[in-house]
């Protein structure tokens, strides 16, 4: 028997749940004490008591068709150290809807002294029930503009991995966490089981499920293909261009002339369009083609530039570290990690 109290996390079910946030989180809190022990045949000492509750303590539908049973009904949780919200797997507005029963209880619990955390798109279930107004959050990059529409009051802060508030409510002591996306989970996992437990179970937790802890950014995992939706189709035409012609020299003048329409008239409707100038497209397609080729392997940094239109070293490397917070060299060791042997 542990000589100590383990502290009490709840876990969020609801339908439409990312199985393997659930489950993973799951895993993450009940190990904590347990594997590394055994690892080196120690007494077992679970740091968390860890349950699944959904209202009503039904079965939870994943979005992955994985029926999970609940531990118990959310309205007879009172209170516990630690409250998780996992990610939505199906359509937030849908989950959001059809689980409107749990606003309530994430309100309730916001009033006593639960810390809360959220990872990826649970944020929108925290920023639903008021928790999150006039501060700092984050959420999945790739749900950022969708976040800031919805939530208006809402400091989103999209580049960041976690983010950390003290709650609206001025009747509790805990605070609201939030963990970017995916992965970014055992980041926010690590720092939590730290705040309960201490950096020396921490860092016990990371060795056992060998994960990176040190990643502070979103901007090295972005997509410029996310921006390209929209329906002016004299744009899209300048962007498959673009995406077609990224290594040879290009000018915004060119690219006007191309489709007859002024310089002047390119910039504004690509800045209605995408989000961007073109030329800020441009170096955006050329980091993403760079991040490709520094994923795939070895590649000097001046072949590198130049295979994707850069002449001038220097400017390339300090475009590339604006745009994704590493240096070439940082980011070909941390993305291909696979190719050089890291996983065998």
């Amino acid at each position: 028997m542990p000589y100590f109290k383990p502290f009490k996390v709840i876990i969020i079910g609801f339908d439409g749940v990312l199985g393997s946030a659930l489950t993973g989180a799951l895993d993450l809190f009940s190990f904590t004490g347990v594997s590394w022990q055994r690892f080196l045949d120690e007494p077992v000492e679970p740091r968390f008591n860890v349950q699944i509750a959904s209202v009503g303590g039904v079965d939870i539908r994943c979005s992955n068709r994985l029926i999970m049973q609940a531990h118990c009904d959310i309205q007879e949780v009172a209170e516990c150290d630690l409250l998780l919200i996992p990610t939505i797997g199906d359509s937030i507005d849908k989950v959001l809807s059809r689980n409107a029963e749990l606003i309530p209880h994430l309100k309730r619990l916001a009033d006593t002294k639960s810390d809360i955390a959220s990872n990826c798109s649970g944020a929108f279930f925290l920023a639903k029930a008021g928790l999150l107004d006039h501060k700092i959050a984050t959420t999945h990059w790739g749900y950022a503009s969708k976040f800031k529409a919805d939530f208006p009051l809402v400091d989103l802060q999209e580049n960041q991995f976690v983010t950390h508030s003290k709650s609206n409510s001025t009747n509790q002591s805990g605070n609201i966490f939030c963990a970017a996306g995916g992965s970014a989970f055992y980041d926010l996992g690590l720092l939590l089981i730290e705040r309960y437990c201490g950096r020396e179970i921490s860092t016990q937790v990371a060795k056992t499920q060998i994960i990176d802890s040190k990643r502070g950014s979103q901007n090295s995992y972005t997509n410029v293909t996310l921006h390209k939706p929209h329906s002016d189709h004299l744009i899209k035409q300048v962007q498959d261009y673009i995406e077609e012609n990224f290594h040879q020299p290009l000018q915004v003048s060119a690219l006007a002339a191309m489709i007859n329409i002024t310089p002047r008239t390119l910039n504004r409707r690509f800045q209605s369009s995408v989000a961007m100038r073109p030329i800020e497209y441009i170096q955006a397609v050329r980091i993403e083609q760079a991040k490709r080729l520094l994923e795939l392997g070895d590649v000097t940094i001046k072949s590198l530039a130049e295979q994707v239109g850069y002449d001038d070293i220097s400017s390339f490397t300090r475009l590339f570290k604006r745009a994704t917070e590493l240096t070439p060299k940082e980011y070909q060791d941390k993305f291909s990690r696979f190719f050089n042997g890291y996983f065998l």
